[in-house]
């Protein structure tokens, strides 16, 4: 790779931390707006009833939600590492760890976590499972990248240890 490409890979990773990040802040903003300011505000501006039980139901609707955007912000941090002159070999396989677990902790909790709190705050009724195939997606595509990342510290381990025995 020329010195030209490699500056502009950098500067492509530099502006796709700072789009993660914007991203992560503004849905957080917006999750919070709607699940906390706004039902506290319609309590003091309109004298609406104060439901505590509605804002924990939409703090448990959200945390999947949290999951992603960890990920996210995950993803947006390696970037940066990149961008900043961080080798690749060196920042991938954490990064895929801690995306694989956000991932792989958010699908779990959409399937499971989020139906069976909801059922036992009275919100929800039905089944013990919902039937999320995203939410299920996305919590296979978190195992793999898990183990993906396991496989690379191996292989980088094994690396080491031949370019030692040269």
């Amino acid at each position: 790779m020329s010195q030209t490409e490699i500056l502009a890979f950098r500067r492509r990773c530099r502006q796709f931390r700072w789009l993660a990040m914007f991203m992560v802040i503004s849905v957080g903003l917006l999750v919070a707006l709607m699940a906390w300011v706004f039902p506290l505000l319609l309590v003091l501006l309109k004298d609406a009833p104060w439901r505590p039980s509605a804002m924990l139901a939409a703090t448990i609707w959200n945390l999947p939600i949290a999951c992603y955007l960890f990920a996210v912000w995950t993803i947006g941090q390696t970037l940066g590492e990149l961008a900043n002159g961080r080798l690749i070999q060196a920042a991938l396989p954490p990064a895929l760890r801690r995306v694989g677990l956000a991932l792989g902790a958010g699908g779990l909790t959409s399937v499971f976590v989020v139906t069976n709190l909801m059922r036992f705050l009275g919100q929800a009724k039905g089944g013990y499972l919902h039937f999320d195939v995203a939410g299920m997606t996305l919590g296979m595509i978190g195992g793999a990248l898990f183990l993906l990342g396991r496989v690379m510290d191996q292989a980088l381990a094994a690396q080491a240890e031949l370019d030692e025995m040269i």
